[in-house]
């Protein structure tokens, strides 16, 4: 007999399984079938199915359906997945079949198993204890996986939220530490009007602001659960108390604001709240790529571009260009958002896609939807951590920018007029004097009245005094 195995056997034959894992049957089924992408389910989500398979066992022991000598194993087992210190035995793919059973069926063999264990039993021993007659009692893939889905999406939102507030902070005191540095303001990236760095800054984090708030609001769209509801709502197989008790013990076990749907019917067939949320989660992507260019833009020379601000240096830029230095994070930010674009696209195609009572491509809803909140937390937090907090103005070049630029011409035309400005305007450009050098030197403005035209008082007033 082989002792590095042992035998479990379904409908479909007999199986061998490594003795000295905690999967079963229908895992080791599920990881031959579905070796796809070359990743496992996302983590956060096992973790939050610990939680909801907690949940279950603690309702099905209080009204008597779980005896005291499984509930206690079982407890401690659901317990140990929630705070995943049984990671490395949840091995399907995120891209499965059947609406997730893969994924259920690996958290009931693990629970279950290690509820064997901790009674002193081997691994599959499941007259003791069984994955679906004990640990899946009175639930369905589709009530329990959704739910799990969205316990993990309220907690990495939470996560997020607070790495928004973070970064806008950033760029709050960015804004206060160059409110007196007047540049150029551009449109269409010509040449515009005045402005200061403060004011871009601060216009930064105002839009980070509301992507915080909408962010923040997510957690309403996905506290309502569909859990009791079992295959299509409807409740088959679980009892009445059950069904009105479960939500309310996810919701004491996790903290989160959870609540039964009022129609578990809809809650099974229908997710468009997934949709919902991923196209705020969108708008923040969009949020930092807008940024991250504008940074990049910038920042672009140190001779031949922009040069306007200093980047933090993080890595050398270049394996045949010496000295280059790229600006890597703006760039990452960049990258991260193109990817939460693609999955924001793939959710609102799986969505759509579901047919009838169930949506059977929960699995690439989830995969997409927690990879794009784990995505946004780490991109925003590098952002911050390693581009933004180092941000400096080049005032050199900001000041030649304005001695030079024809937005500085603006400034001044409530005080010289339109027409004066434009032929200023060409003077400049068809000689090798600057605007500073043509106002000074034909007496049009002295040296004080044009520095307070360009300076960061002027620039800030909000319209003028007619």
């Amino acid at each position: 007999m082989n002792k590095k195995y042992r035998t479990e056997q379904d409908k479909l034959g007999e199986v061998k399984i490594p003795k000295n894992v905690l999967w079963g049957i229908h895992t080791q089924r599920a990881s031959d079938n579905f070796a796809i992408s070359g990743r496992h389910v996302n983590s956060n989500l096992i973790h939050a199915f610990g939680a909801v398979k907690l949940a279950a066992a603690r309702v099905n022991h209080e009204l008597g359906y779980l005896p005291d000598e499984k509930f206690g194993a079982i407890d401690r087992a659901c317990r140990e997945v929630k705070n995943g210190l049984l990671d490395g035995h949840f091995i399907t793919d995120p891209l499965q079949g059947g609406a997730g059973t893969s994924t259920n069926m690996n958290v009931n063999e693990v629970i279950a198993n290690r509820a064997l264990q901790i009674i002193g039993e081997e691994p599959g021993n499941y007259d003791l204890i069984d994955p679906l007659e004990d640990v899946n009692l009175h639930q369905s893939t589709n009530d329990t996986y959704p739910s799990a889905l969205k316990v993990a999406s309220i907690d990495l939102i939470r996560k997020l939220e607070r790495k928004i507030v973070a970064l806008t902070e950033s760029f709050q005191k960015k804004e206060k530490e160059f409110a007196d540095i007047v540049k150029v303001g551009r449109t269409q990236l010509q040449d515009a009007v005045l402005t200061t760095l403060g004011r871009e800054m601060g216009a930064y984090a105002d839009a980070l602001a509301r992507d915080r708030w909408r962010v923040y609001k997510c957690e309403e769209r996905l506290r309502v659960l569909n859990l009791g509801g079992t295959a299509i709502g409807t409740g088959i197989s679980a009892p009445t108390k059950y069904i009105f008790q479960v939500a309310k013990e996810l919701k004491d076990i996790t903290g989160f604001g959870l609540a039964r749907s009022e129609n578990l019917v809809d809650g099974t067939q229908n997710n468009d709240v997934f949709v919902e949320v991923s196209g705020i989660i969108k708008a923040l992507a969009a949020t930092l790529k807008k940024i991250a260019n504008d940074l990049r833009l910038m920042s672009s020379g140190p001779k031949a571009g922009f040069n306007e601000i200093y980047l933090p240096q993080q890595q050398t830029g270049s394996s045949i260009m010496p000295g280059k230095i790229n600006p890597v994070i703006p760039e990452s930010v960049i990258q991260a958002a193109m990817k939460v674009f693609a999955n924001d696209r793939i959710i609102a195609d799986a969505v759509s896609s579901g047919n009838l009572e169930l949506n059977a491509f929960l699995p690439v809803i989830a995969d997409s939807m927690l990879e794009s909140l784990e995505i946004l937390i780490n991109i925003t937090e590098n952002f911050r951590k390693f581009c933004v907090e180092g941000i400096q103005p080049r005032e050199d070049e900001l000041k030649r920018g304005i001695d030079n630029s024809t937005a500085t011409i603006t400034a001044l035309v409530e005080k010289i007029g339109y027409k004066k400005a434009e032929e200023i305007a060409k003077q400049a450009e068809k000689s090798d004097k600057s605007i500073r050098e043509i106002i000074i030197s034909e007496n049009i403005l002295d040296e004080e009245g044009f520095d307070y035209l360009v300076s960061a008082e002027h620039v800030n007033k909000l319209g003028s005094k007619k």
